[in-house]
């Protein structure tokens, strides 16, 4: 599955299609980003110190990142009424989709082992990818720290638009 998935997630590839409900449980589509820039960010779990920093950072860069032509997804385990909550609590921006059966998380290269106080468990990976308007995977990020992770997408967001 590991080399299945880096092949997916190599720059230039076709984003893996992924059809999972947001917080409203409205049906979303990877397709309805079609021509515009997607960032969609994996996070563990709603509600807790790392994923709320990482969530507030986007929801206030938001403005940045729309004047850049694109959307922010985060994407975690969490049920719709769990992202809703959250939303609520910390009046996030972003749309976060809910991927019970790590399905789409697994195609992203978002779920698998990982190692926390010395012990591996399964688990979500802390990672971003950027999607370009035509589909493809323009960026990234394979495991990342949640604080300042939005400024360093929003810079090479930038870097990618230029280029």
């Amino acid at each position: 599955m590991a080399a299945e998935t880096e092949k997916k997630l190599k720059i230039g590839a076709k984003a893996p299609a992924f059809t999972l409900p947001d917080q409203d449980d409205k049906t979303v589509k990877l397709s309805e980003y079609a021509g515009r820039w997607l960032v969609l960010y994996f996070y563990p779990n709603d509600d807790t110190p790392g994923c709320t920093v990482e969530a507030c950072d986007f929801t206030n860069g938001l403005k940045a990142f729309e004047k850049l032509d694109a959307v922010v997804v985060g994407c975690s385990p969490n049920t719709p009424e769990s992202h809703r909550k959250f939303i609520a609590k910390y009046k996030l921006k972003v749309r976060l989709l809910s991927d019970p059966d790590h399905k789409m998380m697994e195609a992203y290269g978002a779920w698998g082992e990982k190692v926390l106080y010395g012990r591996k468990s399964l688990g979500v990976i802390r990672s971003t990818v950027i999607i370009s308007p035509d589909g493809k995977i323009a960026h990234h990020w394979a495991k990342v720290k949640a604080a300042g992770h939005a400024d360093f997408v929003q810079q090479k967001l930038k870097d990618l638009r230029a280029a």
